[in-house]
């Protein structure tokens, strides 16, 4: 993925209240739940960091994330760096609410070139990834774990 690449956008509509979607995406032990399971520490404030790591294959990727922007209940945003690698992006989780139901926007945009050689930071996969966690994973998560 390259700074001049388009964001990545994904949108997708939650048949369930705001605060519920706020809640899966902000609170740890909700994330570890659909997001990644590894997530070691997670709070909602702006300067908070997290690390954890993440085995594909034989590869490591230690995530570093750091929050750069949080209004809650409608905005949460951090920046998003792999250990040892080069390359930075954040990712921006926008919520809306839609009558009784909440939209989610989640853009991703490069800050630095990620190396191209490896597979998982390559734009495909980086679409392919948030459409999962957001259109399958998160949306599975709210519609079998809210009331």
């Amino acid at each position: 993925m390259k700074k001049e690449d388009e964001p990545i956008v994904v949108e997708q509509i939650f048949d369930t209240a705001l605060e519920n979607v706020w809640e899966a995406i902000t609170e740890q032990g909700k994330m570890t739940q659909w997001f990644f399971p590894n997530i070691a520490s997670f709070e909602p404030v702006v300067g908070f960091k997290t690390r954890f790591v993440i085995q594909v294959e034989d590869r490591t990727f230690p995530h570093l994330w750091k929050l750069t922007e949080v209004i809650p209940l409608k905005k949460i945003a951090y920046e998003w760096q792999f250990e040892g690698y080069p390359g930075r992006g954040i990712s921006t989780f926008e919520l809306m609410e839609e009558g009784h139901r909440t939209k989610l926007r989640l853009t991703f945009t490069v800050l630095e070139k990620f190396p191209d050689h490896i597979p998982e930071f390559k734009r495909e996969s980086g679409v392919a990834g948030w459409n999962y966690f957001i259109g399958e994973s998160l949306k599975e998560y709210l519609a079998n774990n809210v009331d």
